[in-house]
C-alpha cells in the first residue's frame, strides 16, 4: 500500500489550506479539521480524484474533537496505508494588547487553539494507532515567538513555546518504544497570511515591534503560503524528521 494517511489542522486557509492542496495533489487521504470547510479544497479533491474529508470542528471543543478523532481512527484499517502523519497547524492570535489589556476569553481561545488542542489531539493519535506498524509521524507548526519574546504578544507566543516543550517531552515518550512515533515542533518561516495583516495592522503604541513586520512585508521579506507549505512539506519527508524535536525550515 502506498497511500499516506495525514490529518490536518487549520485547512481551510493560509499555509494549511496550501499544504492541503499539496497533500491531496500527491495522492493522499487527507482528513482536515477546521471551524470552516474549504470550497476550494473541495473543487481540488473532486478534480483530483483523492480522498478528502473536511470535518467542521472548533478545536476549542478540545474534547469533542479528541473524541472524534479517536473513534474514527479505531474505525480504520491501518492495512490500507502506508504512513500515518497529524500536522497541528490551526493556531489564533489574540488581539495584540500588553496583557493588563487582554480579555480571559481571548487568552482561553489561543491557548485551546494552539496547545491544548494539538497536545489532546497528539494524544489520541498516538493512543489509537499504537498498534500500528507503520511509520507515524506529527508535526506540531511552532513559531519563531515560541523562542522570543515580544511585547503585546504574550498569549501567542506562550501557546507556540508550550508546543515546542511538550513536543521535546514527546520525543522522549516516542524514544521508548520500538515504533514510536517521529515528532517535531517546526518553525515556517515568516509568510503573508491574515496574521501578519493584523500585526502590521496594529499601532506602533501598542505594539512596539509593529515598524519591524511592516518592513518585513515592505521589503519582500515574507513567504507565500504556498512557499511555506512547499518547504515544511519537504522537510516533513526528510529522512532525518524527528531526530531534532525542535526545528525552523530556515536553519
Amino acid at each position: 500500500m502506498t497511500e499516506h494517511l495525514y490529518i490536518l489542522t487549520g485547512a481551510s486557509r493560509g499555509m494549511g489550506l496550501a499544504m492541503a492542496q499539496q497533500l491531496l495533489a500527491t495522492g493522499n487521504t487527507l482528513l482536515c479539521i477546521s471551524r470552516n470547510a474549504s470550497p476550494q479544497l473541495a473543487t481540488s479533491a473532486q478534480k483530483s480524484g483523492h480522498n478528502l474529508m473536511q470535518w467542521t470542528h472548533d478545536l476549542a471543543d478540545t474534547e469533542g474533537v479528541s473524541a472524534r478523532l479517536r473513534d474514527w481512527l479505531q474505525s480504520q484499517d491501518p492495512g490500507q496505508f502506508a504512513s500515518a502523519t497529524l500536522i497541528n497547524n490551526a493556531g489564533v492570535i489574540p488581539p495584540v494588547v500588553p496583557l493588563r489589556q487582554s480579555q480571559p476569553a481571548d487568552l482561553t481561545q489561543a491557548l485551546r487553539v494552539g496547545l491544548e488542542a494539538p497536545m489532546a489531539l497528539s494524544a489520541v493519535f498516538l493512543g489509537a494507532t499504537q498498534a500500528w506498524t507503520l511509520p507515524r509521524k506529527v508535526l506540531n507548526i511552532s513559531s519563531g515567538l515560541g523562542r522570543y519574546p515580544m511585547a503585546s504578544q504574550a498569549g501567542y507566543c506562550a501557546a507556540k513555546a508550550g508546543m515546542d516543550h511538550f513536543t521535546r517531552c514527546l520525543a522522549l515518550d516516542e524514544a521508548l518504544h520500538a515504533n514510536g512515533a517521529k515528532v517535531c515542533s517546526l518553525a515556517p518561516g515568516v509568510i503573508d497570511t491574515d496574521m501578519q495583516v493584523q500585526l502590521r495592522g496594529t499601532a506602533s503604541d501598542a505594539f512596539p515591534d509593529q515598524p519591524k513586520f511592516a518592513q518585513l512585508k515592505a521589503s519582500g521579506q515574507l513567504s507565500s503560503p504556498e512557499q511555506a507549505a512547499e518547504q515544511v512539506l519537504r522537510f516533513l519527508a526528510r529522512p532525518d524528521f524527528g531526530q531534532t524535536p525542535v526545528a525552523d525550515v530556515r536553519a
